[in-house]
């Protein structure tokens, strides 16, 4: 017994540290998990549980077939055109012309349409190939009445296009136009360098006139300047004769004087 208690109060501080550490771990986690939500593994046991809890689908695998619906509307449309050939009509009557004589013409026992029972089968081959060649033919109309409103539609573009284009081009050459009236034309330009021209004859003619004024006062003033030097020059010589007339009338006074 003693035993018993002495390995209990050794045993008793280990058990408080593991319990402190698993409440320490459980108050760690339990934050976390208020924060961030769900920890993985509780995400995955719930997903587990209700996997569980409810019944599991039942996958059925179906053939779905989807036909390419644009391959099927060639298809069509080709047929329903050989439909409206020549070829198809000759081919038609060579067949009926050939089953009605063999079913006519021929042994009962090899007759598989025989004429007692009007040809039953060929008239229903007949009703099948006429109840699907209108849907054929109709479906032929529908796509070439999306092809007319599809290119209907691209000629509408391009018919706005072309009349924008027509429009843009219309105000460039108004535009041109109200340019061209502001810009000098070859006449306009002859008629201002005609009246430039005359201009400038009309002011060469005037300072030849004023030169050959300048000129004429010129000559004026060089012939009246020759009249003053001549007129100097005779008052010149008259004096010069005179004094030597004085001087020789002195001289013979003198020589008078001297003889006398």
């Amino acid at each position: 017994m003693s035993e018993q208690n002495h390995l209990r109060t050794e045993e008793n501080p280990r058990i408080d540290k593991a319990r402190i550490l698993k409440d320490r771990l459980e108050k760690k986690y339990s934050e976390r998990y208020a924060e961030g939500g769900q920890s993985g593994r509780e995400k995955t046991r719930s997903r587990a549980e209700s996997q569980l809890s409810t019944p599991a689908e039942r996958k059925v695998r179906r053939f779905t077939y989807s036909p390419n619906p644009d391959a099927f509307g060639r298809m069509t449309e080709g047929f329903a055109r050989y439909m409206g050939t020549p070829q198809f009509l000759l081919w038609m009557t060579v067949f009926c012309g050939v089953w009605l004589g063999w079913n006519t013409l021929a042994p009962e026992e090899l007759q598989f349409d025989p004429r007692s029972l009007n040809f039953t089968l060929l008239t229903l081959m007949l009703s099948l190939q006429a109840s699907y060649a209108a849907p054929l033919l109709l479906l032929a109309q529908n796509r070439q009445d999306d092809r007319d409103r599809v290119v209907a539609s691209e000629d509408r573009k391009r018919d706005q296009q072309n009349l924008e284009e027509t429009q843009y081009l219309t105000r460039e050459i108004a535009s041109l136009r109200i340019a061209l009236r502001e810009v000098a034309t070859r006449d306009f330009v002859r008629s201002e360098l005609r009246d430039i021209l005359e201009e400038l004859k009309s002011i060469q003619e005037e300072q030849e006139r004023q030169a050959e004024q300048l000129h004429d006062i010129g000559e004026e003033y060089e012939d009246e300047d020759t009249h003053e030097d001549g007129a100097q020059q005779g008052s010149e010589s008259s004096e010069s004769a005179a004094a030597g007339g004085a001087a020789a009338s002195a001289a013979d006074k003198k020589e008078r004087r001297d003889v006398s």
